[in-house]
């Protein structure tokens, strides 16, 4: 990434002021939450996250003069284009070739803040060639990638934590004992600052509302619009941070209107319109989630609860994963919480699970099982089961949620294996 960028001019030395987010679940939320708290502060704002669900495109945000938009076609071929002439024969990764050619679109264009997001890990992201971000952001870190990161929380708490720089603030948010003892050590080792979920400030939940409280501040707010009680920790984690941005310019109406209108797909998701609800019985639920690691699996598991407890309903689950995930691990959170299991293949992904495959994991785990061809066999097979109007959870994988959502118009329905 050095030797490149330096070859295109060192793009990544005149970006706005950076946003550099790293940790294991959370991230694409806290982006969403600090991008609307910034854009209805009249901020522009660029955003760099992924995987994408629908479109590459997704992954590069441009500010707009009327909000925010992913990359045109024109721009992105224009960019991807540039940085392969450059690159020339050299080897590079994927990641590493598309994070090059986003940080020059960022370069052309004007914005007040860019919230960069790592692809994976931190201390050798490609991301991690911003030497002064303005703030860094550590979300909660959990067991995933392990044959990158390592297979202890610990040793992947290290690699996140490759993100803090000298003299630079860092927002941690809600970490497990081990993850954040990493964090700290790193921060006195490099003189990072830390302001730490639990710590320096707190949010919680009272009655309808979100209270967020740090040392200077007390502020009562909406809950956010994005549904699960880890979104809570999310939305503190965001308002942490845009405090330290904005500091006293930060105004009440910015931040209500952040949480009100933050919007992050594939996110318990509710999927009410047609064509997915020809598929579903009358009045049956259908939820959409892209968690995909055992920390996802526990805050979905603890949403069904919460939802039952307010309306009980027959649950099914409908699930795909990639072979890179410990499936049974991340299954375990809905036992005794739904009845059947559907497994799905994911379209187009050489290193998903098959269906059947997904479906001898999850027997292991003692559900009720049935491996079928696709969503909508899965949804008509759900629909046969549910005598009474039911709540369907689509979960297991990114990857799965975007070719969900690819499939929102009938005549796309009968394409593929969906």
């Amino acid at each position: 990434m050095i030797r490149l960028l330096a070859a295109l001019g060192n793009p990544e030395r005149r970006l706005p002021p950076v946003v550099h987010v790293a940790g294991t679940n959370g991230k694409g939320s806290l982006v969403a939450f600090v991008r609307a708290i910034a854009e209805a502060q009249r901020r522009r704002v660029h955003t760099y996250t992924s995987p994408h669900l629908v479109s590459f495109h997704e992954r590069i945000g441009l500010a707009q003069e009327d909000g925010h938009a992913p990359i045109s076609e024109e721009k992105l071929a224009e960019c991807l284009s540039l940085v392969e002439r450059v690159n020339g024969n050299h080897p590079i990764t994927h990641f590493e070739i598309t994070t090059a050619a986003a940080f020059f679109a960022f370069s052309r264009e004007n914005a007040d803040l860019l919230l960069l997001e790592t692809g994976m890990g931190g201390r050798l992201d490609a991301t991690n060639v911003v030497q002064s971000p303005r703030a860094t952001v550590i979300t909660p870190i959990s067991i995933d990638h392990v044959s990158f990161l390592g297979d202890t929380l610990a040793s992947i708490a290290a690699e996140k934590a490759g993100i803090l720089k000298p003299g630079v603030p860092c927002i941690v948010g809600r970490q497990q004992p081990k993850a954040l003892a990493v964090i700290e050590a790193k921060a006195a080792e490099v003189g990072a600052q830390l302001h730490v979920f639990g710590r320096d400030f707190v949010a919680f939940k009272r009655g309808r509302r979100l209270i967020f409280q740090s040392h200077t501040r007390m502020i009562n707010l909406p809950l956010p619009k994005l549904e699960g009680a880890h979104q809570i920790d999310n939305a503190g984690t965001a308002i942490a941070t845009a405090c330290l941005l904005f500091n006293q310019k930060l105004s009440l109406d910015a931040l209500e209107q952040g949480l009100s209108t933050a919007s992050w797909p594939g996110r318990l998701q509710r999927l009410n319109k047609e064509p997915y609800q020809t598929y579903l019985g009358p009045n049956t639920e259908l939820l959409l989630d892209g968690g995909h690691n055992e920390a996802g699996g526990a805050v979905v598991g603890a949403h069904l609860d919460a939802l039952n407890a307010r309306d009980p309903r027959e649950v099914h689950l409908i699930c795909g994963m990639m072979e890179t995930k410990d499936a049974a691990s991340v299954l375990r959170h809905f036992q005794g919480r739904v009845s059947r299991v559907y497994t799905v293949p994911i379209p187009g992904e050489v290193n998903a699970l098959s269906a059947g495959d997904l479906a001898e994991i999850a027997v292991r785990e003692g559900f009720h099982v049935v491996p079928t061809q696709g969503l909508l066999h899965a949804l008509l097979l759900s629909k046969a089961a549910m005598s009474e109007p039911g709540r369907i959870l689509i979960f297991g994988s990114l990857y799965l949620a975007g070719h969900v959502l690819k499939f929102e118009h009938a005549s796309d329905l009968t394409q593929g294996v969906l």
